[in-house]
């Protein structure tokens, strides 16, 4: 059972939205927190030759494309960027008050994780090992890789350079490009491993050094720019969903549970923190004023103003599943999932009287 770690509540809301639009696709991962549940073995992705233009299915404009699951979301510049079911990119220019589609998406896979390189170069990735490729800030995008066959959903994607980037996923599936997408090759993590965890986020720390959080409470990490991984045992055997990097240096891990892990010698070695909850969690950011703010499942936000070593915990009175959070405008935090991308304040107490489960009778 080591692929279905997620509650029951989030999984229900994926799977009644994905199996509405593909049954098969419902068994491949969703995002971070919604990994595969079967999955047939990878082809060599040398071997996979790129979709044909005339077979490519694009993204349907939506007018509630901000409404639906989100499962990834990152910055260009001063642009909010969020990524989800349907091949739906959106942005917004104005801290998150208002939201854009993108206008040309060659995909309708669900897109699992997104990476800017700059503000106007970025790429996500999703299920049918699909990787797309935008020079214009998200406004438009072109397909970067795609193979179907694999079955092999990807849950991060991240890039050194604008030439040099990975993309993971499902049972220890890697590609990686030299040439900014050009061209991927299959390889392993580590060469000669038999492993097939699931890979789920992959980010690199202040130092530069390359983390891949993963199942089995394993951490891989790289100190030659991915070339070589060595594995790093945390003492967790549970599932890591995400990670990031803090302006201290530190990194964090974090996954089922509500397990987070602290790091201050750049992934060498890794404690356990006080997360403040027994909710799994999957996306997490730092903001401009030190705050440091996790989101996960049955309305997880938590909030840390000592450097990620203690958090208290806000849970949103709508329950649902959160995977992503980044700062917004006017003191505000987006967070995205189920219902999308909601704004809450940036500060505990003020989200609590906000947005925050009120306890009566019959709750």
């Amino acid at each position: 059972m080591s692929s279905i770690f997620v509650s029951s509540t989030f999984m229900s809301g994926i799977f009644s939205r994905l199996i509405s639009r593909s049954p098969v696709r419902a068994l491949a991962a969703a995002s971070a927190v919604a990994l595969t549940l079967m999955a047939a073995p990878a082809a060599r992705a040398a071997d996979a030759a790129p979709a044909a233009q005339d077979q490519v299915e694009y993204s349907t404009p939506s007018k509630l494309a901000s409404k639906d699951l989100m499962l990834s979301a990152t910055t260009a510049g001063k642009r909010l960027i969020a990524v989800g079911q349907f091949g739906h990119v959106i942005y917004s220019d104005d801290g998150g008050e208002s939201w854009v589609q993108a206008k040309s998406v060659p995909t309708q896979v669900t897109l699992t994780s997104v990476y800017f390189v700059n503000d106007k170069v970025g790429f996500a990735a999703g299920h049918d090992s699909t990787v797309i490729r935008t020079d214009d800030g998200g406004v438009n995008w072109t397909l970067s890789y795609h193979n179907e066959e694999t079955q092999a959903p990807i849950m991060s994607v991240y890039f050194e350079t604008e030439e040099h980037g990975f993309a993971m996923g499902a049972f220890s599936f890697v590609i990686e490009t030299q040439d900014g997408g050009k061209t991927w090759n299959q390889r392993s993590l580590i060469e000669g491993s038999q492993e097939d965890s699931h890979l789920n986020k992959v980010f690199s720390t202040k130092q530069g050094t390359v983390l891949v959080a993963a199942e089995f409470g394993k951490v891989y990490r790289s100190t030659d720019q991915g070339k070589t991984f060595t594995e790093i045992a945390t003492g967790y055997e549970g599932s890591f969903w995400g990670g990031m990097s803090l302006k201290d240096g530190s990194a964090l891990i974090y996954g089922m549970r509500g397990n987070v892990y602290r790091s201050t010698d750049d992934g060498a070695s890794w404690a356990k923190i006080n997360s403040g909850t027994d909710k799994s969690i999957g996306g997490g950011v730092e903001l401009d004023n030190g705050t440091i703010v996790l989101v996960g499942l049955q309305g997880y936000v938590g909030y840390s103003t000592d450097n990620g070593l203690n958090f208290t915990e806000v849970t949103r009175a709508d329950r649902l599943g959160y995977v992503a959070v980044l700062q917004a405008a006017n003191d505000k935090i987006a967070v995205f999932g189920e219902p999308g991308v909601k704004l809450q304040p940036d500060d505990a107490k003020k989200a609590a009287d906000e947005v925050g489960f009120k306890f009566s009778s019959g709750s």
